[in-house]
């Protein structure tokens, strides 16, 4: 166990100086940010995320952009991690991302960021697969590949957690989400923690793959959502409203039976290397908060807070929260009703439901 977390906090060490070297160097710590009237977003391939791609690809984006007077460019990322570096690095204004890889990667790194839209939770998307298993109990012993200190090894960790294990009984390989697939049909690797597009194309294509555990049985944990720089936003409210405005645009004319909801859909599982079939079966484990009341009945819950304490946990004892960092509370959390969790003096991520409640309120 202690050569474990050794190696775990070892790796969080040189993300943690790599980062800030970078954020130094590009300066995005400056006190204010201007008004302006270009903006960057980021998102890495997942089924709840493939609207941003339709979103940018039919124009929505530009539409929602142009009322507002402002230019959104949309960058699809292949690697999530890197991603989430880049905007901590200061490359975008806003990212796809998941509850904790907020906390642990800009958050922790003193990049104060905002959950602009919770866009959904993890219902299933994300799973444990083993070969030659058939229950969390046959992973003991093995090597486990999966995004290392990403939101996948909090999941490991709670998988092994209720089921009588810890990280002891596994060996944890560092492994990128874009080689996901192409690991997994190797004869060395057993066993993998991971999301969707790749968990259906591993569940589809391997005949030895068993789900052995799913984010269906911890419900609310794992949230997906756009994130964006705060400062960014207090200084530019049109682009919040611009990102929001067309998420739900998107979201509204992809349900349903028309053609249109049909030609979305397929396009969405195309761009995510899937069939309509499997797309569909991937956004029925994902709970996509499709209209904005149910959103931000989500975003403004007092469950958010329980969630993040357990992520906080977790993530202080990965030693993810800063070297030296003398306790859980080191990085404040303000959610939607203000309260705050840990230092309110350090408040550095946000879960804001006030964008989406324009949405709700028709004031977009």
């Amino acid at each position: 166990m202690m050569n474990i977390l050794l190696s775990l906090k070892e790796s969080a060490k040189r993300l943690a100086t790599a980062l800030c070297v970078i954020v130094c160097v590009l300066g995005v710590s400056a006190a204010h940010a201007q008004e302006k009237k270009s903006f960057k977003v980021a998102w890495s391939i997942y089924s709840g995320w493939m609207p941003w791609a339709y979103a940018t690809d039919k124009g929505i984006i530009k539409k929602w952009a142009d009322k507002y007077d402002i230019e959104i460019e949309v960058v699809q990322m292949n690697d999530y991690i890197e991603s989430i570096n880049q905007f901590t690095a200061g490359e975008f204004d806003a990212c796809a991302m998941t509850n904790m890889d907020a906390l642990t990667i800009p958050a922790a790194f003193g990049v104060d960021t905002t959950g602009l839209i919770l866009g959904d939770y993890s219902n299933g998307n994300d799973g444990i697969v083993l070969k030659n298993g058939d229950s969390m109990a046959d992973i003991k012993g093995r090597n486990v590949n999966l995004v290392e200190l990403s939101v996948s090894h909090y999941f490991l960790a709670r998988a092994l957690d209720m089921n009588g294990m810890s990280e002891r009984d596994v060996t944890v390989i560092n492994t990128s989400d874009a080689d996901a697939v192409s690991s997994y049909m190797t004869d060395d690797v057993t066993a993998v923690a991971v999301w969707n597009p790749q968990l259906g194309i591993i569940l589809d294509s391997a005949e030895d793959a068993t789900e052995v555990f799913t984010s269906k049985q911890i419900p609310g944990e794992i949230i997906d959502m756009m994130a964006a720089k705060t400062e960014v936003l207090e200084a530019n409210p049109a682009f919040g409203k611009a990102l929001v405005g067309a998420w739900f645009e998107t979201l509204a004319l992809m349900q349903g039976d028309s053609a249109e909801a049909i030609a979305a859909r397929t396009y969405m599982a195309e761009q995510a290397g899937t069939d309509l079939a499997g797309y569909e079966a991937q956004l029925a484990d994902t709970m996509l908060f499709y209209t904005p009341e149910d959103a931000y009945k989500f975003a403004s819950s007092k469950e958010i807070m329980s969630f993040m304490d357990m992520v906080r946990e977790f993530s202080f004892d990965k030693g993810l929260l800063g070297e030296g960092s003398p306790s859980p509370d080191v990085v404040g959390m303000e959610f939607a009703d203000g309260s705050v969790l840990g230092d309110k003096s350090n408040i550095q991520l946000r879960f804001d439901a006030s964008y989406v409640k324009m949405a709700v309120d028709g004031e977009l």
